[in-house]
């Protein structure tokens, strides 16, 4: 008898079920809008390059425009000679290739990496809304912008976009179905207190974050 009743219990909640499925009610909140944009639009028409130099910097983040790949290489170089980097690693081809006859020194495997002070990494989108930075692990993987002391970041003005979601488009239109099985949004350098005055490698992130912005507007 407990079988059966247990039998009809489970059969009233089933047809319970199916009758909510069949004649669904009136969807409730039907009027809000997903798509708009939350933010505020701003006052003033401020250049895009302009907005996210000011967030970016408001986040402790260190941007430093370049004209030019020439320009790029020269701020670089005086940026590491001034902060005497010796464990510099770069795993891009793309970079490496601008690092060549330039005199730059940089590791380019995993060998030692808990070891690192620098990583130097480009980059899928710049956020100006938020001043992030947009990283995939079809580039690097999460290890060299996560392990080093120093984050370096080098991009294109090409590469900023306003929002997030514009971000993420681009990201959709590069890869299509085969996307990154990571994606991460920095926004600036690590900010953690739980450890005090000790910085444990790989533990917190990186202390510092530069960007390189090379301006390749007349290429595009």
């Amino acid at each position: 008898m407990a079988i059966e009743q247990n039998t009809t219990a489970k059969e009233k909640i089933l047809k319970k079920v199916r009758q909510a499925l069949i004649s669904k009610s009136k969807v409730l909140y039907s009027n809000i809008d997903l798509d708009s944009n939350v933010y505020s639009l701003p006052l003033t028409h401020e250049p895009i390059l302009e907005t996210f130099a000011k967030n970016f910097t408001l986040i402790n983040g260190q941007f430093i425009y370049c004209d030019n790949h020439f320009d790029f290489l020269d701020k670089f170089i005086t940026l590491t000679e001034r902060k005497k980097y010796k464990s510099l690693y770069c795993w891009e081809e793309s970079i490496q290739e601008k690092f060549k006859d330039s005199g730059i020194q940089f590791i380019p495997n995993k060998k030692n990496l808990i070891t690192a002070q620098v990583g130097v990494t480009s980059c899928e989108a710049i956020v100006a809304r938020t001043g992030s930075i947009l990283l995939s692990s079809s580039r690097n993987g999460r290890s060299l912008s996560f392990v080093p002391h120093t984050h370096i970041v080098v991009a294109y003005t090409s590469q900023v976009v306003m929002e997030i979601k514009d971000a993420m488009q681009i990201v959709k239109n590069r890869y299509g179905r085969n996307m990154p099985s990571m994606l991460s949004i920095v926004s600036g350098p690590s900010c953690s207190t739980s450890i005090e005055n000790i910085k444990i490698n790989g533990g917190q992130g990186p202390n510092e974050l530069f960007l390189f912005l090379i301006d390749n507007k007349t290429e595009i």
